[in-house]
């Protein structure tokens, strides 16, 4: 009897739904009371200038085609073509009751700026694009390590029982790294992130092939009872448990998806606000992207992340022609996300949600060449709100040339264990057994701050 009842996600999804059963068997649930049930991490992939973006240093422009070498030590680059001070091409200016500086790059961000909280301290480990991605998403520089999203529902489960608890967005650009950015690595294959288009039928061979639904339902239930039979020998295998789930899921998301979609039906105003009448068709993809996330919440998928659109140059990662660079990606996302924090804020559910953007690293204050900047991992900028975050401060500093932080030094481990402890998660005991220790998310690292949450 005993062994009849223990058959896995395979037995248990005949009972439930796979996110009903992914909940189920969460890894420890809550561990204090959570400020935020849900997050929508915004990946700025390829690394924005924080001194073009959140953090104004006037004196660059006061130096502006120095020798950084006789300013400051410069430490070795990405590419070791240094050129000269680069003084922001950007005006910045202060905004809301807050008085947040932001450059020009982000008229409509700037008008929400009493919503976030700036970090200026950031720093990476790693200053090359592959592991610095992987550092950002899975705490550790290496192939093959859970991601953020998975740990998430890992620990906490989904509270939606006909979506992925973990959802990608895929504007154009997947990161570099690939699809192992969003992969669940030793954790159980369906906490792995769901990789959606943000227009068309978002996912392929969403319709059934049946043209009756009870006979693919006979199907699911045939591929049940054979996993049971199996489980009975004691053949269980994570990656069987596991694709029975995700059959389960797919046969449910066949009604969701299409649902989810059906973006055409939110009002004029709401589409507006998030720009998808702009002419710049980037700022139409990620304003698909960034209302999506906005109806993934709303049905309870517990982590979305949202990757960049094409812009037609390169991602944020601009080596060279920085002014027409960034301009365009911040061109692309700077509306959409002004929208998205709005639309949750009149919603309700922006004080449940927690919203991150952030690179996975800054860029240099001196130029690569003559019109770029080089990858930057010894301080920059990313900001967060909602979800208990404290609005409208800044934390931390970099050096008065925007180079190295200085105050309130903050590590990406910090930032994890920030948002899984706005979570209701302790990241210190959050933990999988793999490989003869108990490994987490911050590996033996990782320090809340404080200091940019809400009492």
């Amino acid at each position: 009897m005993l062994a009849q009842t223990s058959m896995g996600f395979g037995g248990v999804a005949l009972a439930a739904l796979m996110n009903e059963a992914a909940a189920d068997h969460a890894g420890h649930g809550v561990h204090h009371p959570a400020k935020a049930k849900n997050v929508i991490f915004l990946y700025m992939d390829g690394g924005p200038s924080q001194i073009d973006t959140f953090d104004p240093k006037p004196l660059l422009t006061k130096m502006d085609g120095r020798e950084p070498g006789d300013l400051f030590r410069v430490e070795p680059t990405q590419f070791n073509n240094n050129g000269k001070v680069l003084g922001s091409p950007w005006k910045f200016k202060q905004h809301g009751e807050s008085g947040i500086p932001v450059s020009s790059l982000f008229p409509h961000v700037a008008g929400c700026v009493d919503e976030l909280a700036v970090v200026r301290s950031m720093v990476s480990e790693f200053s090359e694009h592959t592991f610095a991605n992987y550092f950002l998403h899975t705490g550790s520089g290496l192939q093959g390590r859970p991601s953020m999203g998975a740990w998430v529902n890992y620990g906490l489960g989904s509270e939606c029982n006909n979506l992925p608890g973990f959802v990608v967005l895929n504007g154009g650009l997947i990161p570099p790294g690939g699809l192992d950015c969003f992969g669940n690595g030793f954790l159980p294959a369906t906490y792995q992130g769901s990789v959606f288009q943000p227009h068309g039928t978002a996912v392929a061979n969403i319709k059934s092939p049946e043209p009756d639904i009870g006979r693919q339902r006979a199907h699911l239930d045939l591929i049940s009872k054979l996993d049971s039979e199996a489980m009975r020998h004691g053949l269980r295998h994570d990656a069987v448990e596991s694709a029975i789930a995700n059959y389960e899921l797919a046969f449910q998301m066949q009604a969701a998806v299409p649902d989810l979609m059906s973006i055409k039906d939110e009002p004029e105003h709401i589409r507006k606000l998030y720009g998808l009448d702009a002419k710049y068709k980037p700022t139409q993809i990620y304003a698909a992207e960034c209302l999506i996330a906005r109806r993934l919440i709303e049905r309870g998928v517990r982590f979305i992340e949202l990757t960049c659109p094409q812009v037609g140059g390169d991602r944020w990662d601009q080596h060279s022609n920085l002014k027409a660079g960034h301009e365009n990606n911040a061109r692309a996302v700077d509306q959409p996300i002004a929208g998205l924090l709005k639309d949750l804020r009149q919603r309700g559910l922006l004080d449940e949600t927690l919203v991150v953007w952030a690179g996975e690293f800054g860029r240099t204050p001196f130029a690569q060449g003559a019109n770029g900047r080089d990858h930057n991992p010894f301080g920059f900028s990313i900001w967060m709100a909602g979800g208990g975050i404290r609005p409208g401060i800044t934390y931390g500093a970099t050096d008065e040339f925007g180079y190295k932080a200085v105050e309130n030094r903050t590590e990406i481990h910090d930032l994890h264990a920030t948002m899984l402890h706005l979570m209701g998660v302790d990241h210190t005991r959050s933990t999988f057994r793999f490989g003869g220790r108990d490994m987490r998310l911050t590996d033996v690292k990782g320090h809340v701050m404080d200091a940019v949450i809400q009492a």
